[in-house]
């Protein structure tokens, strides 16, 4: 199964941009599809976008030409470009990823939490007015 570590949270100023990664280790293959999702204190954790293993992306709507989910080659490193932050956009963000994915099943689920069985520890982002 694999293992998700994420990466490269930080604070930054609003309207900067940040890039956060989540290394993947352990097995991984391309039926699986993966996300990122992010929880601020006294919110639940909320789906940011997702990408499944045919290729396509989808966002929530307050990120959408803000943020952009892609993927290695390889399928060992998940990555989110977050560009002109702004506060609301601070949480610690986490990666997720399902095995055995098929997207026609699961697209209207992407954002339910219970939809994916893997996680990783989280990585925080802060953004500062």
């Amino acid at each position: 199964q694999p293992r998700l570590t994420e990466s490269g949270g930080d604070s930054v100023q609003s309207g900067g941009s940040l890039r956060i990664s989540c290394s993947v280790s352990g097995y991984i293959d391309r039926t699986f599809c993966m996300a990122w999702f992010r929880q601020s204190p006294g919110k639940q954790r909320e789906g940011v976008a997702a990408i499944v293993n045919d290729g396509r992306t989808k966002y929530l709507d307050s990120v959408k030409g803000r943020f952009l989910i892609s993927q290695n080659d390889d399928l060992k490193t998940l990555y989110l470009q977050m560009n002109n932050l702004l506060p609301n956009d601070s949480g610690r963000y986490y990666c997720a990823a399902v095995s055995r994915c098929v997207p026609r099943d699961l697209w209207l689920f992407l954002f339910r939490t219970d939809t994916w069985n893997f996680w990783g520890q989280g990585t925080e982002v802060t953004v500062f007015a």
